[in-house]
């Protein structure tokens, strides 16, 4: 099995197929989770794996899982995915990599006639994105327990629209129950979302774990005043306070390189009148670390330095603790397969911690996990240029084929 390889032309014109679901005359793709779109990209993927001879199962929160039996029923699955939906300007590889990568592993075990001792799975996870709806990763947080399934039907888009009743408009909310299905071993292939890999030269990211996040969304209630005859000094201006407070959040993370990121990402004014005093802003942070004392450091001088500033402009303010991720460490079994793998085929690696929060995060908690990374060009990602270079889909392919090929292990 040292040679064997995964038909790379066939994967790629898999994702440019499925990139047409949702596509942007920029080049990238819009396919928000529980739309029509994303309806139409989970039937495609559908229709491929049972081409490729899987069943499908899919749970309550929509979660869709191929399976290729194994010759040991009493075996645990080998899983890969990811998933489907984009961000509102998003590109052709964020998830549906991982998604079609794990299909292309069938593929080619189905051309070849090789059969695994474990069953072969492949996962495409509801929402991972969180753009239409938050938090993020809600079907695999759902299937690992961090989130009661109650609570994640009832969220609701910026529309109103309830996650349980589009779920259930768009045929997708299944009768499995969410985490019944045990998982022997998770693989997670991706683009790396950032520019180490490509900068360096290197093909395949050996990801090691996950930075831990935190979440929160900063309310800052000032009052609203006539823009004219209001006196600079009267003021009580929420958009002054919530700005000084989004220079502090960008400072928080320069001051801490070169792992810390913290960004603001969301802003509404009220009443976003041009001839008004502010009398109310929210706002979004988002900080992460791979070190858990320094994001609990960052969440303190937030805090801190927020309270200060509103003091200080005679403002109210109200910080919600909106979600945490702790750091992850993936399995070390796992890791040491993804680097085999890139050696044997004599892709140059890396070791390399996720920067950004992906599935296997929590699929972690709940089965042995790893990821691997494939460069981006320019790094970029969450941007309809985003793209990547054929050989380098390939390549991570082939190593995400015998990672689970050594989990699951060949028939004799």
């Amino acid at each position: 099995m040292r040679n064997l390889t995964i038909d790379g032309s066939r994967l790629w014109d898999s994702l440019m197929e499925m990139a047409r679901i949702g596509a942007t005359p920029k080049g990238g793709v819009c396919r928000l989770a529980l739309t029509d779109l994303d309806r139409e990209g989970r039937e495609l993927f559908m229709s491929w794996c049972r081409a490729a001879g899987c069943t499908i199962s899919m749970d309550r929160v929509g979660n869709i899982f191929a399976r290729r039996e194994g010759t040991d029923p009493s075996r645990k699955p080998v899983m890969t995915g990811s998933h489907l939906d984009t961000q509102p300007t998003g590109g052709r590889f964020d998830g549906i990599y991982g998604v079609l990568a794990g299909l292309e592993v069938i593929r080619t075990l189905e051309d070849r006639g090789i059969r695994t001792e474990a069953p072969i799975e492949v996962a495409v996870w509801t929402n991972e994105e969180g753009a239409r709806f938050s938090p993020a990763m809600m079907g695999s947080g759902v299937h690992a327990g961090v989130f009661p399934l109650a609570e994640i039907l009832d969220k609701r888009d910026m529309e109103g629209r309830r996650f349980g009743d589009e779920l259930a408009r768009i045929g997708h909310a299944g009768p499995d129950e969410p985490g019944a299905r045990k998982v022997g071993a998770y693989f997670e292939a991706h683009i790396e979302q950032g520019p180490i890999l490509e900068a360096e030269g290197t093909t395949i990211g050996v990801v090691t774990g996950s930075q831990g996040q935190r979440w929160f969304e900063v309310t800052v209630k000032g009052q609203e005043a006539h823009a004219g005859p209001t006196p600079m000094s009267r003021r009580r201006d929420a958009l002054v306070g919530a700005a000084r407070m989004i220079d502090l959040v960008n400072r928080i993370g320069r001051e801490r390189p070169p792992l810390a990121c913290a960004t603001v990402g969301v802003i509404q004014s009220r009443p976003n009148s041009r001839n008004t005093i502010p009398g109310e802003v929210f706002f979004t942070v988002d900080f992460r670390h791979p070190d858990d004392a320094v994001l609990s450091t960052m969440e303190a001088l937030l805090k801190s330095g927020c309270r200060a500033i509103a003091a200080e402009g005679g403002l109210e303010l109200d910080i919600v603790d909106f979600w945490y991720a702790p750091p992850t460490p993936f399995e070390k079994r796992l890791v040491d397969a993804v680097r085999d793998g890139a050696r044997r085929h004599g892709y140059a690696h890396r070791d390399i911690v996720s920067g950004a929060g992906h599935d296997a995060v929590y699929m972690a908690r709940v089965a042995p996990s790893a990821m691997i990374f494939v460069p981006c060009i320019g790094g970029i990602s969450h941007n309809e240029v985003e793209d990547a270079k054929p050989g380098d889909i390939e390549a991570g392919a082939n190593v995400l084929l015998h990672a689970m090929l050594q989990e699951a292990g060949v028939a004799g």
